[in-house]
């Protein structure tokens, strides 16, 4: 893949650049210097291979050369889908992060029959089995958005999921879950399907139809779960909380029952989801 071939399979679709790296440390990192440099909206940074590729709480991904989908988005602030809610902080990183994990689904369910889910708040699932993640970094001046960097990492080939031992979470990729040869995986078609669901969906962040659609596919909804805070070691229900998954609030936080059937929400930064164990 090169430059020219990865502006041909996203000609059509209104970008501002798009730019391509065989090899980069972080497309999110890469993403957040053209912005501060005056890219225009809707920027795209793609890499081959990501050597310092990173998912949330700065854990590590792992994105081999040919392997995946690594790619980021520069959103700056725009009337049009940006409405005066979005000014409070605690608004844009939720949204954005089910926009760019509803996309992949969707994406997802178009071309192939996996029925992909959304694991609270960051992660896409088959089989629960995490496929891929969205990591969004917002850079403020006060209470004004400067810009979001929507970056996405999708496992295409076997060898784009880490050893287990190296998993915070079990993990997959699209040729295991087809049990095809990734020959047959057309990453740039792919890419071009979820970019073009993510700008589908951009100026609908605030309404009703948005909420229902991300609602829609979350993973465990109506089952029992772990929240396990943020701290702990990563797989353990330790210090944990037994809850069942109600849905989501208004502004993108879980609504969960736990066994004395107190209705308790959780943001994102305090907790991990974990299913709980089959017997």
């Amino acid at each position: 893949m090169d430059q020219s071939t990865l502006s041909r399979a996203l000609a059509g679709l209104p970008l501002g650049e798009i730019k391509f790296f065989p090899r980069l440390g972080s497309t999110n990192d890469e993403a957040g210097r053209l912005a501060q440099a005056g890219c225009p909206d809707l920027t795209l940074v793609f890499a081959d291979e990501q050597t310092a590729g990173r998912g949330r709480l700065n854990r590590p991904w792992f994105t081999p050369p040919g392997a995946a989908l690594a790619f980021s988005l520069v959103l700056l602030p725009n009337p049009a889908w940006i409405p005066a809610e979005a000014q409070e902080v605690a608004w844009v990183p939720p949204r954005l992060t089910a926009l760019g994990a509803l996309a992949v689904c969707q994406a997802l369910d178009n071309r192939y029959p996996l029925n992909a889910q959304i694991k609270w708040p960051n992660d896409v699932l088959v089989s629960q089995r995490k496929l891929a993640g969205v990591l969004v970094e917002a850079a403020w001046e006060g209470e004004r958005l400067d810009a979001a960097i929507l970056g996405i990492g999708l496992n295409i080939a076997s060898r784009s999921v880490p050893a287990a031992s190296e998993l915070f979470f079990p993990a997959t990729s699209l040729e295991d879950c087809l049990l095809a040869p990734v020959e047959e995986v057309d990453r740039l078609a792919l890419l071009k399907d979820v970019v073009e669901r993510i700008l589908g969906w951009r100026t609908r962040l605030s309404g009703l139809e948005f909420m229902q659609a991300w609602q829609a596919k979350l993973a465990f909804l109506g089952e029992w779960v772990w929240i396990v805070p943020a701290q702990a070691q990563s797989g353990s229900s330790q210090a944990g909380l037994k809850c069942r998954i109600l849905g989501l609030e208004a502004d993108g936080s879980l609504r969960v029952e736990d066994e004395t059937g107190t209705v308790r929400r959780f943001v994102s930064a305090e907790v991990h989801l974990r299913p709980l164990l089959k017997e």
